[in-house]
């Protein structure tokens, strides 16, 4: 067993361990069947050390899962807020699908995994400031563009839009990460799907002048 952790950063450290140990079990069995044992024994950390760091299963998964979901907003967020809205879409569709291939196992946990339900007054994510929440970034630029009548007259609704788009970049991250080794299927290279994809999407919700 380690030493017991004395100062704040070995405390830290800790912490982060048990966390990237939880999610990779979270994700290859399920977040019902993993038990803090199972977490604890990954880090070997004993049954009853580990909730000192934790008081509970939930506890873990709520402070992994807002982790996760800042390190992805800060992702979006880092783009340059001065440009063009437009080029901004577009840039934010790359940074989503870049995401999903370095960040595998955040991505699934995230967006691949049922999940426990929100409890906003234990969540340190704050629900619609685009500075944490990345669905109300990408709400709050696909809202400039449509503002600035970039998209198709039929199209009136932002977060119809936003949840389109984020609906078809998933869809070729998800298949990437499911079913890459897939041997009966001929797959083409992900940056070519990916790319295409996007290209379509913004093809099919933009006026045909653009």
């Amino acid at each position: 067993m380690p030493p017991k952790p004395k100062t704040d950063q070995q405390r830290l450290q800790m912490r982060i361990s048990i966390l990237d140990a939880a999610r990779e079990l979270f994700v290859t069995r399920g977040i019902d069947a993993v038990t803090m044992r199972e977490i604890g024994r990954r880090v070997d950390l004993s049954a009853t050390a580990i909730y000192l760091h934790f008081k509970d299963k939930q506890a873990l998964l709520r402070e992994l899962c807002d982790a996760d979901y800042l390190t992805f907003a800060k992702e979006l967020k880092a783009i340059d807020q001065g440009i063009d809205p437009m080029e901004r879409l577009r840039l934010m569709g790359l940074a989503y699908v870049r995401f999903a291939v370095e960040y595998p196992n955040h991505y699934q946990l995230m967006f691949m995994t049922p999940m426990l339900k929100k409890d906003p007054d234990n969540s340190t994510i704050e629900s619609g400031n685009p500075e944490q929440d990345a669905y109300a970034h990408l709400r709050s630029t696909v809202a400039e563009v449509w503002a600035s009548n970039h998209f198709r007259a039929a199209l009136d609704d932002p977060d119809l839009i936003a949840q389109t788009l984020w609906a078809g970049l998933h869809g070729v991250c998800a298949l990437e990460i499911a079913k890459k080794n897939d041997p009966f299927i001929d797959w083409r290279r992900f940056e070519d799907r990916s790319m295409l994809m996007h290209e379509a999407l913004m093809r099919g919700l933009l006026k045909d002048t653009l």
